[in-house]
């Protein structure tokens, strides 16, 4: 058996339960790209947790979803303001930019949350047709630091968004992380915050694929349809993403799997705090932890338990713990840590 690292979310497997309603879907026909019954379940219990009023699509990644989400709320000459580590400026190879055909316009921020302040520089062309116009405000819940925004935060980021004729879009890839961190439900942190469009993550919380995008006002969703089509993210098999999600939601899989992997972050973060040389630099908030570790030592340490350096200037590392990461994992990295840096 592989050992498990802490590289990513996405690195961990299939939650059993996942590979039950995946069995479970696989029995006979049913019609093909979502005109079927684990599809209709799937929307509802989407509809339960979100509002009844939301209209939902599922995709097969996040690149879609948060792609196919801006695409649906943005024309060509108007831009994106996003946090300078956002997914969507750093990891998803320019698919934002080309397939909306929109700017990214990025804020160097600390803690990878957007805060009013900081999105108000942006918006002096407003208006004046040689500069773009910002008309979506992105932010990703939990960040790409482990951060997560509050629902106070969330709500003022929403205000200043329709104060601005401006859109919300929240890249949802640890929704469920933020969630629990802030004992709250997703209504709470999505519809009732003022978000305008989600993109709902699964894979990093036990799915073996699929996402979700909802739209809050039906309004924004109307050409949909097309547009994922066209995206080249209409499931023919939607079957196989919709049990999936009608476990993960439908049942308390979600809560459970987030709710120990953000244990066992904070495990971890306050086992390595402990070790000289080794300096927290975020909070620790969801399932991410982010540590400075010398940089003479990290290679040593990824050969035994793979991780991902974020910030080579700094050899600032992350490290992420998943559903499956247990308190062996944590016990015995953290003694590696312990013998190497010294």
């Amino acid at each position: 058996m592989s050992k498990r690292s802490f590289a990513s979310d996405n690195n961990a497997g299939v939650h059993p339960e996942i590979i039950d309603a995946l069995k479970a879907a696989n029995e006979g026909h049913v019609v093909a790209y979502g005109d079927d019954p684990f599809t209709a379940r799937a929307v509802k219990v989407f509809q339960k947790h979100f509002g009844k009023d939301v209209a939902v699509f599922f995709v097969f990644g996040g690149t879609g979803a948060n792609v196919l989400g801006l695409k649906a709320i943005t024309n060509s000459y108007e831009a994106v303001v996003c946090a300078e580590t956002a997914h969507i400026n750093v990891d998803e190879c320019g698919a934002p930019e080309k397939f909306t055909g929109c700017k990214l316009l990025t804020v160097r921020t600390p803690d990878g949350k957007l805060r009013p302040e900081d999105i108000k520089p942006l918006l002096h062309g407003v208006g004046f047709e040689h500069h773009v116009q910002p008309r979506v405000i992105s932010v990703s819940q939990a960040t790409e630091m482990g951060t997560v925004y509050t629902k106070s935060e969330l709500k003022t980021l929403a205000r200043f968004a329709r104060d601005h004729n401006l859109l919300l879009h929240v890249d949802g890839a640890r929704i469920a992380n933020a969630a629990i961190s802030l004992n709250a439900s997703f209504k709470e942190i999505t519809a009732e915050a003022g978000v305008d469009v989600l993109s709902f993550g699964g894979a990093k919380n036990g799915m073996m694929y699929g996402e979700a995008v909802v739209f809050f006002d039906k309004n924004l969703a109307a050409d949909f349809k097309y547009i994922r089509k066209q995206g080249m993210h209409l499931p023919s098999k939607m079957r196989f993403i919709s049990a999936q999600f009608e476990t993960l939601l439908g049942t308390d899989l979600w809560r459970r799997s987030a709710a120990h992997a953000n244990r066992m972050a904070r495990l971890l973060a306050s086992e390595l705090e402990k070790i000289p040389g080794v300096k927290l630099t975020q909070p620790v908030e969801a399932n991410g932890v982010f540590a400075e570790i010398p940089d003479k030592f990290v290679p040593a340490l990824q050969k035994k338990y793979f991780f991902y350096v974020w910030n080579e200037e700094t050899s600032e590392c992350r490290f992420m713990a998943s559903f499956d990461t247990t308190e062996a994992d944590i016990r015995d990295f953290v003694a590696l840590v312990r013998r190497t840096v010294k």
